[in-house]
């Protein structure tokens, strides 16, 4: 049911009185209105999804730890949800040992949402919020710094925006391993369709594919300016916000060092372009070093035809001399991109939100108590296009299994479907969950038999990973694992005919999305949960049902 403006400030504040006394750390409040609207990304006019009128929607500029308050008012025609993607979100601070949580349908996509899989918002945990209703979301930047982004969790939104950037920025009191930058810039880049997000969603119900992007968008235009001034330096965070391609993004001229990828600090490498795989965000530094003039950014389709691009003015303040020419393209393909993933190193000497480095935990150390094979491919049921993996492709029901774990409802989802090998047989579909144990460390290994780009994302963790391979994954792959310092992420892509490895200590309990981050791939049925279960039910491992959880399916009438 809708509430008014005052009714949710008098509710916020009756709750909060009794918090704020003792809070260490700042509280921001939001208000955001989600609605239709007109843009042109393409340069056409067509329908996209504004948040407070803006697409993108707003910039959430937040420091580590800040407790974020927000009141989304859904004013589109069907219910929806958004997915928060940054690695790690606490739902609630504790009063009098109650936990204080209003964020239960925010998908928090790449937050470690420490013991709240409550707060995912993902169709698994959370109910949707109606049309023409609101909610409030509480939730906490717990232990986090760097570049991540928000967008629509449910069917096919995202084609229509409704995304934006989220930012961390460290403590003053924690050391960053570079300079303060001259200046800040986002970029929101990905491919674009002029087809709206119904449409769409009818190509892929009725069994079809999607067709192929129309252009690729930085900050929902083909082409924009971002000014400084020559001899500073400034930030570059780059987020792939597209359905289903990977991009390559390059400045003219200008070598980018790349410092951060998802939260995690990276050594300082320098390169003239990076690959950024859907769903991922890389952030680099860039040194206005060269001759005052304009110089041409490039965001351009990578691995599959036609090329697009979209471009982006790097004009320096005193410039007089307009863009001409262009940056080179990418002299490599599959091999020297995964050769540059594999580049990829942690600063295991950099904090990241805490004092203490990166590599004090020393994760290739830890022998895995379990490894899981996850083979997707692409299936034919009853003549429509699927997706699956391990034989098992997921379909959604209307009882989020959160829900159904928290009350008991029987017949919601199976544990015994989803296993952790490939068995080569046929493919099934069902509500997959994949049970596993609180505090094991275990290893995952995508294995992709396909001759398409995958990329993976896992909500409420981020992994280390550990490995790139051409071909079949056997266990004698494990000697090229680098456990050392891989970087940690929360999305993995993996080359076609390929396999990429990751580790991950399950120290974070609930219900979690395992997905590809292609969209259509996920939304017909390449994804799975995973139920992290602790028989040790307590506060100090996961926190209880939110007073005001939202209900539906067959947990409606049941009481929290």
């Amino acid at each position: 049911m809708r509430k008014s403006s005052s009714m949710w400030f008098t509710t916020i504040l009756a709750v909060l009185s009794v918090c704020l006394v003792n809070a260490d750390d700042p509280y921001r409040y939001y208000t955001w209105t989600v609605t239709y609207g007109t843009a042109s990304p393409l340069g056409f006019p067509q329908q996209v999804i504004l948040i407070n009128g803006q697409f993108p929607g707003p910039q959430l500029d937040v420091v580590t730890n800040d407790n974020i308050i927000l009141n989304l008012f859904n004013n589109l025609d069907e219910p929806f949800l958004l997915t928060w993607h940054f690695a790690n979100l606490a739902g609630g601070n504790f009063c009098f040992g109650t936990p204080v949580m209003f964020a239960e349908n925010f998908a928090k996509n790449g937050i470690k949402q420490r013991k709240n899989s409550w707060q995912d918002g993902v169709l698994g945990t959370n109910c949707p919020v109606p049309s023409k209703s609101n909610y409030t979301y509480i939730f906490q930047a717990k232990d986090q710094i760097g570049s991540y982004n928000y967008f629509p969790s449910t069917k096919m939104h995202r084609a229509a925006g409704g995304y934006g950037a989220l930012n961390v920025y460290s403590r003053p009191q924690i050391p960053v391993p570079y300079a303060t930058p001259d200046g800040d810039f986002t970029l929101l880049v990905g491919d674009w369709y002029r087809t709206g997000h119904k449409k769409l969603q009818g190509f892929l119900d009725s069994g079809l594919s999607l067709p192929s992007p129309n252009g690729v968008v930085i900050n929902g235009k083909t082409q924009t300016t971002f000014t400084g001034d020559q001899g500073k330096t400034y930030k570059f965070r780059i987020s792939n916000m597209g359905l289903s391609t990977s991009i390559n993004f390059r400045i003219q001229n200008h070598a980018m060092k790349l410092v951060e990828c998802e939260g995690s600090h990276t050594q300082q490498n320098m390169y003239s372009s990076l690959d950024v795989h859907v769903g991922q965000t890389v952030t680099v530094l860039v040194t206005l070093n060269q001759v005052p003039k304009d110089y041409r950014i490039v965001v351009s389709t990578r691995f599959n035809r036609p090329l697009l691009n979209a471009t982006a003015v790097l004009h320096y303040s005193n410039s007089k001399t307009s863009v001409s020419g262009w940056p080179a393209e990418p002299n490599y393909q599959l091999h020297g991109s995964m050769e540059q993933a594999r580049t990829y190193r942690w600063n295991l000497t950099a904090s990241a939100a805490r004092p203490n480095p990166q590599g004090s935990f020393h994760y290739g150390t830890i022998t895995p108590k379990r490894t899981i094979v996850l083979a997707n491919s692409a299936v034919l049921i009853n003549g429509k296009r699927r997706y699956a993996v391990n034989g098992v492709s997921y379909v959604n029901v209307d009882t989020p299994l959160k829900l159904a774990d928290h009350f008991k409802i029987p017949g919601v989802y199976s544990t015994n479907t989803i296993q952790d090998m490939p068995s080569g047989g046929g493919v099934s579909v069902a509500t997959s969950v994949m049970p596993a144990n609180h505090h094991d460390f275990i290893e995952v290994v995508f294995q992709n038999n396909e001759n398409k780009m995958q990329s993976w994302h896992l909500d409420g963790y981020d992994f280390w990973v550990v490995g790139y391979g051409s071909g079949q994954w056997s266990a004698a792959k494990k000697k090229t694992y680098n456990l050392v310092d891989a970087p940690t992420r929360h999305t993995a892509q993996v080359y076609p005919s390929s396999w990429t490895a990751i580790l991950i200590s399950l120290d974070n309990q609930g219900m979690w999305n395992m997905r590809s981050a292609i969209w259509d791939r996920q939304y017909l049925g390449q994804q799975f949960y995973l139920r992290v279960w602790d028989s040790v039910q307590s506060l100090a491992n996961e926190y209880d049902i939110p007073s005001n959880v939202l209900l539906c399916g067959k947990a409606v009438g049941r009481k929290p």
